[in-house]
């Protein structure tokens, strides 16, 4: 969770706001090919996706609807007649699964596009996909569509419309959320919520199996998200929506045992269903080879060793003035903020993520990309912003503002969630990346907005982040309209020196360009969410050069 989401359960004590405040073209026929029958009905119900590209395989999805188990079989051609399959096969679809099928399509070619489809024992055909393989050896250039948070409540998916329309991207990458767990009128509230939109189904917060499989069937009943899935593979994984909000391996913000049941049981729910719905693995983290270009790194950064965060509202508790708060979380600094037994990736990943970089280093590859989902980059909240708050601010507004502010005064980033809040297990990654001579570039989403950070450590330069904006998850804009996004973003990079630009206020996605010397992500602003089929009306890019590890200016 960042700080454009709902706040947690655990208030601040009030402190004096005064006093405070003074101090390519490829397949294009696809593109236009029809999607299949709408959810509800039986049969194919869902479309068609790929996931976990590799150089001579991909994984192939889909969903079939019927009450007893039924064997598909796929193909997998060079064009959309299939006039001669290069690879065919079974996957089975069944009740246990949510009557999801997944199969491997293998022996195919490297970096090549590939048309697939899947065949009922009745003659039904699914729709028809598009997917690619990795390439092998000198590769001149990757293009990537990346995407984070999407709150089907908020808006329509015209980030994913747009990727899927542009048809110039050899695959897309999904950094979480989803979706969204909250029941109705939560996030977003009743007010908030787009009439147009579907009602929520379930109407409630999702806790069991069946909650999350309903879930995610309306949100891949959207013809736009079903259309990007068709069209490219896709490399994904959870953030904290996908279970519930502010999770880690032993809890969650938004989990309530004692009405809830046992966290075990609901982030096992969450987990199984996640793997039957998405062209994914059951491989918690993974590596992808793109030529002699890149390795991209998935990492998982939630349910499998993240420590619990830290809470300012808990660490706040019983100050009653802003000194006291100052002088609580100066303590908390020196004593337990960086304590080297907090986890974000846990030994086994952070392991097997040093050999990676390593290898793929002292291999040649240009750049190392972590596919990951929270920012990497360090950012602490201007305290300018405080100066000229106006009155009458909702009390959880103002509660995070003051916390922010004292935080930022005591040397303490704004966000405990991201990796700000775990400086060990973040040094642990920098520290591998310098040792393995890494050209890291950081993927990230999470907070709604967009953000190019360059990332150092002790004084050495590590590389580079770019944080992607949302699909339709409202950022500082929503959060605090009473000020200009410009004067927010300003702010924040005035305060932050490794913070080289962001903006607060746009959604949309990164079309993220990796050639062997340059890294580039182009920013990717909607006019809107409100309004189905709104555009891009502007665009930012952020670079790197190969070996410099940081942005270029300008």
């Amino acid at each position: 969770m960042f700080k454009t989401e709902p706040p947690a359960s655990a208030p601040i004590a009030p402190l004096d706001r005064r006093t405070l405040l003074k101090g390519g073209a490829l397949g294009a026929g696809l593109l236009a090919a029809p999607l299949s029958a709408a959810s509800g009905a039986r049969g194919f119900t869902h479309g068609v996706a790929s996931g976990e590209p590799g150089v001579e395989k991909v994984m192939l999805w889909t969903r079939y609807v019927a009450d007893d188990v039924v064997a598909l079989e796929f193909q997998v051609a060079e064009t959309q007649d299939f006039a001669d399959p290069v690879a065919e096969g079974s996957a089975i679809a069944s009740p246990e699964t949510d009557c999801c099928a997944k199969a491997w399509a293998d022996g195919l070619r490297s970096g090549k596009w590939y048309y697939y489809r899947f065949i009922a024992p009745d003659g039904s055909v699914s729709d028809t996909g598009r997917t690619r393989t990795l390439p092998e050896g000198p590769t001149a250039r990757w293009r990537m569509a990346v995407f984070s948070c999407s709150n089907i409540g908020f808006g329509w998916f015209n980030a994913y419309a747009h990727a899927a329309d542009a048809n110039e991207f050899d695959c897309a990458l999904h950094l979480g959320d989803y979706f969204y767990e909250y029941g109705y009128g939560t996030y977003p509230s009743e007010a908030e919520w787009l009439a147009a939109r579907a009602p929520l189904d379930p109407q409630s917060e999702i806790v069991l199996l069946n909650d999350y499989r309903a879930r995610y069937a309306q949100y891949r009943s959207d013809p736009d998200l079903r259309r990007l899935h068709q069209v490219y593979p896709m490399i994904s994984g959870w953030d904290d929506h996908e279970s519930t909000n502010d999770s880690w391996e032993g809890g969650a913000q938004n989990h309530q045992s004692e009405t809830e049941g046992e966290w075990s049981v609901r982030k096992a729910a969450a987990m199984r269903a996640y793997r039957e719905w998405m062209p994914v693995s059951d491989e918690p983290w993974a590596a992808y080879e793109v030529g002699d270009l890149a390795t991209l790194f998935r990492l998982e950064t939630r349910l499998t060793a993240r420590s619990q965060q830290f809470d300012y509202g808990m660490l706040l508790r019983g100050t009653t003035s802003p000194e006291q708060g100052i002088a609580a979380l100066t303590a908390f600094r020196e004593e337990r903020y960086r304590d080297p037994a907090r986890e974000v990736l846990g030994a086994e990943q952070q392991d097997w993520l040093a050999d990676g970089l390593m290898r793929s280093a002292k291999g040649g590859k240009a750049w190392q990309v972590l596919v990951q989902q929270v920012l990497l980059g360090k950012s602490s909240s201007a305290t300018s912003l405080t100066d000229n708050l106006p009155a009458g601010l909702p009390d959880f507004v103002q509660r995070r503002v003051v916390a922010g502010a004292l935080a930022s005064r005591a040397g303490l980033p704004i966000n405990m969630d991201a990796w700000d809040g775990y400086p060990a297990a973040r040094e642990r990654l920098y520290q591998a990346s310098l040792a393995a001579g890494a050209n890291l570039v950081s993927l990230a989403g999470d907070t709604h907005n967009a953000w190019a950070f360059d990332l150092t450590h002790g004084g050495e330069r590590v590389g580079v982040e770019f944080g992607g904006q949302s699909v339709t998850s409202p950022g500082f804009e929503n959060f605090l309209p009473q000020l200009k996004p410009a004067d927010i973003a300003g702010a924040l990079v005035e305060r932050n020196p490794e913070l080289k630009w962001m903006d607060a206020s746009r959604r949309g996605y990164m079309a993220v360009e990796l050639t062997p010397s340059s890294a580039t992500s182009e920013f990717r602003f909607l006019a809107g969410v409100r309004d189905k089929g709104a555009g891009v009306v502007g665009t930012h890019r952020v670079t790197a050069l190969a070996g410099q590890r940081a942005l270029q200016a300008g």
